[in-house]
């Protein structure tokens, strides 16, 4: 599936990790078509264990039993997700979430239930078992749900075309595929099997990799076979993961266009990890989330909202509303860094971008610990006659001859709309 611009949606992990429920996912589904969508907002992802029938908070259950059908493949808890009963799976979910207008995704880990080893069970579509198939010494190191499937045995193919069928069937649009971008070598020809089913399943569907870092020597293979791969591990609200972005968005932002997208994981927003503390919300300061969004934005990056979208305040959604920024994300092209520079004790850091309309974008970060103001010379961007605009957040007018004059915050941002005149 070639998508033209970076995927935007929400995805339950940030603030329900493995229950997440039906309930959950419905009203936030409903929380996005009513307020989001005209935005384009539009994927409704369901995080990791959706098939542990238990699951009480965050954290994963090692070595749970999970729900699973007769072809050793991972069916949705009916506990948990009342409407899969009867073998439905996701679809009655799916079907509501296309109701709204809105696309429906899952995740994924990577290989075959470890129950399903033990167990034997069959594969559809060939008399091959899953202990046949199964690479027991392939697990992942963070989750105890699966062993790695061999590409080298027969039926092993087998196994992934008949998951990505199954899917197809349910009606999923966006596949998060777990314990896969960073897993190399020895998981690159399960990586490269598994999308060659998905691709022939006869429904198009986003893939995404996960976790990162993905090491970007990989990049090649990765835009060939996925639509999107993280470039970190999970990245939660602290300063200091978003500082150590820029310096991964730097190195990959070479690789982002349409079809396949770098991608810097959620957007840790609004109210998160609401099964310890409903009350809890985001530790970025207000001028760190303009940060976040003005660096995901120009960089391309796919936008996926953490938080429960129902607790958002004004603020929250303003971040996800404004139209300048939201517009940069989808027509920001060759962006890049220009410097990254000490000035007056505060370290600054400068990106811009042609817009595929007109004209340009500039994004000034201001990483140091105190507020300041940075002059920057229209040079630094190839500029050389007189610029006027917008600054994205504010919506204020801007006009400049030789310099562009900026008064930041400190961890802030601004982002500026251009054309020269």
């Amino acid at each position: 599936m070639k998508n033209l611009t970076p995927p935007m949606g929400w995805n339950s992990w940030d603030c329900y990790g493995a229950a997440v429920n039906e309930e959950t996912v419905r009203q936030n589904a409903d929380f996005m078509a009513k307020h989001l969508k005209k935005y384009g907002w539009e994927y409704i992802v369901v995080d990791i264990q959706w098939s542990n029938p238990t699951a009480p908070n965050h954290e994963y259950q090692p070595f749970t039993e999970l729900a699973m059908d007769g072809f050793s493949r991972l069916m949705p808890a009916a506990e948990r997700f009342p409407s899969s009963a009867g073998g439905k799976g996701f679809a009655p979910l799916a079907e509501y979430v296309h109701s709204l207008g809105l696309k429906f995704g899952i995740h994924i880990m990577r290989g075959i239930p470890r129950q399903a080893v033990h167990r034997n069970t069959p594969i559809f579509g060939t008399d091959k078992t899953a202990r046949q198939i199964a690479k027991t010494d392939s697990i992942c190191r963070w989750n105890t749900d699966m062993y790695g499937v061999d590409p080298s045995k027969d039926g092993a193919k087998a196994y992934y075309d008949s998951i990505f069928s199954l899917y197809a069937s349910w009606g999923v649009d966006f596949i998060k595929c777990d314990d896969i971008a960073r897993e190399f070598p020895h998981a690159e020809q399960e990586l490269i099997m598994l999308s060659e089913s998905l691709h022939s399943c006869g429904r198009d569907m986003i893939l995404s990799l996960s976790p990162g870092p993905a090491p970007i020597e990989k990049a090649e293979l990765f835009k060939q076979i996925s639509n999107m791969w993280r470039i970190t591990d999970d990245f939660w609200d602290r300063w200091e993961l978003l500082y150590d972005m820029f310096s991964r968005t730097e190195k990959w932002c070479v690789h982002n266009g349409a079809g396949h997208w770098a991608d810097a994981d959620m957007l840790p927003i609004g109210p998160i990890l609401q099964d310890y503390d409903k009350a809890n919300r985001t530790k970025f300061t207000q001028a760190e989330q303009i940060t976040m969004l003005t660096l995901w934005s120009i960089f391309r990056s796919p936008l996926m909202i953490g938080g429960e979208m129902t607790g958002f305040d004004d603020f929250t959604m303003s971040l996800l509303t404004n139209e300048g920024i939201l517009e940069m994300h989808k027509n920001a092209r060759h962006s890049h860094q220009v410097w990254r520079r000490e000035i007056d004790g505060n370290e600054y850091i400068l990106w811009t971008a042609a817009s595929s309309r007109a004209g340009g974008y500039i994004a000034v970060f201001n990483a140091g610990d105190k507020d300041g103001e940075v002059k920057i010379p229209l040079s630094d961007l190839e500029l050389y006659g007189k610029i006027s605009g917008s600054e994205l957040w504010s919506g204020k007018a801007f006009s400049a001859d030789d310099y562009l004059s900026v008064d930041l915050e400190s961890h802030g941002a601004k982002a500026f709309c251009y054309t020269e005149t």
